[in-house]
């Protein structure tokens, strides 16, 4: 009598359960994902808004008057560079408020150009 020695391998039933708890991990960890990343973006851009703004203020303290536009602030060294609005990914939708005083500059402060609300339920337009 010759003895069947089994196959080395997996069968169909084994491959089956680790996919289903693959699939449970994953029903649990892409949402926090999503979430976590919508978090990033919203802080990136809370600090964004903050680097600008002061650069405008001390812009403002220097040379007595605030920026003719945001490019400004890069080339007379300010700013490295105008950051890209995280929400957006462009950094030509921020929007720009003027002086109330036409002949003080351009720039007086700076809000995200983004649609939407964040995850507190605030505006981006508002921040």
């Amino acid at each position: 009598m010759s003895r069947v020695r089994p196959r080395p391998g997996f069968t169909l039933i084994e491959l089956l359960v680790v996919m289903a708890i693959i699939a449970v991990l994953l029903t649990l960890a892409v949402p926090r994902y999503f979430g976590s990343l919508d978090r990033s973006k919203e802080a990136v851009l809370r600090e964004d808004l903050f680097q600008l703004r002061d650069a405008i203020g001390k812009y403002y303290g220097d040379k007595g008057k605030y920026p003719e536009s945001l490019e400004a602030l890069a080339t007379e060294k300010y700013l490295r560079r105008v950051p890209v609005d995280p929400i957006t990914e462009s950094a030509a939708t921020w929007v720009v408020v003027a002086p109330e005083d036409p002949q003080k500059g351009g720039v007086y402060d700076v809000k995200s150009g983004a649609q939407g609300k964040s995850s507190d339920g605030s505006s981006f337009s508002d921040w």
